[in-house]
């Protein structure tokens, strides 16, 4: 493994870490025991990859390479235990420090993601293929936090909650541009910066698009 493989490897455990803790929070809000838990945790690392995949006609890496099933379990197993023997920690002045950090991670795993799929459509030879290495990297970005929430039955939250598919559409868009100039290493890393960016500017500004607003609303 050279240095860029390394760099890529860390890379996407980081981004699994980060994306099996928010399913695990998701699953521990919907009073689910530990295996629910360990399940959304796991659908939500590997979800959008393994889709991708398929979509590729490739069998999904994720069963080629179980390090990254192991390593979602043992991040969300981690979140589960953590809570249950110090309960209420998701909740009050804790809670709110809590749902910061996992803001970092879900965006931490959302940039890092959706250059690795446009990386893998790249790989697959579609280069030249902007809207598929697009759509790719935006699946993998968001498709396991979709899957996530649809098991969980709650509204996902990439439909209702501040900018997050386009953030992931404007950094795989990004991605691939930087790609063609700079090389892999330093796109994923533009890209990734840029969507942790768009999603903390949303999150403290209160960004989200327009949507129609019930009567009791207004």
């Amino acid at each position: 493994m050279d240095i860029q493989d390394y760099i890529v490897f860390c890379m996407e455990l980081v981004g699994t870490v980060a994306f099996a803790a928010s399913g695990a929070v998701v699953g521990i809000n919907c009073r689910m025991d530990v295996f629910g838990v360990c399940v959304l945790g796991v659908v939500t690392a590997v979800g959008g990859g393994m889709t991708r995949d398929v979509i590729l006609g490739k069998i999904p890496g994720a069963l080629v390479e179980p390090v990254y099933v192991a390593v979602a379990v043992a991040a969300a197993l981690l979140v589960f235990l953590v809570e249950y023997f110090k309960k209420g920690l998701l909740q009050g002045k804790t809670g709110v420090l809590y749902e910061r950090i996992m803001l970092v991670m879900d965006s931490v795993g959302l940039g890092i993601f959706t250059g690795m799929g446009v990386m893998t459509g790249i790989r697959n030879g579609y280069l030249e293929n902007t809207f598929l290495l697009v759509f790719l990297g935006t699946l993998t970005g968001v498709g396991g936090g979709l899957l996530r929430d649809m098991m969980a039955g709650v509204p996902p939250y990439i439909f209702v909650k501040h900018i997050y598919a386009c953030a992931s559409v404007v950094g795989a868009m990004c991605c691939v541009w930087l790609y063609r100039d700079l090389g892999q290493i330093p796109a994923m890393m533009i890209s990734a910066v840029l969507i942790i960016l768009i999603r903390f500017l949303a999150a403290y500004y209160h960004w989200n698009l327009p949507r129609m607003k019930r009567e009791e609303e207004t």
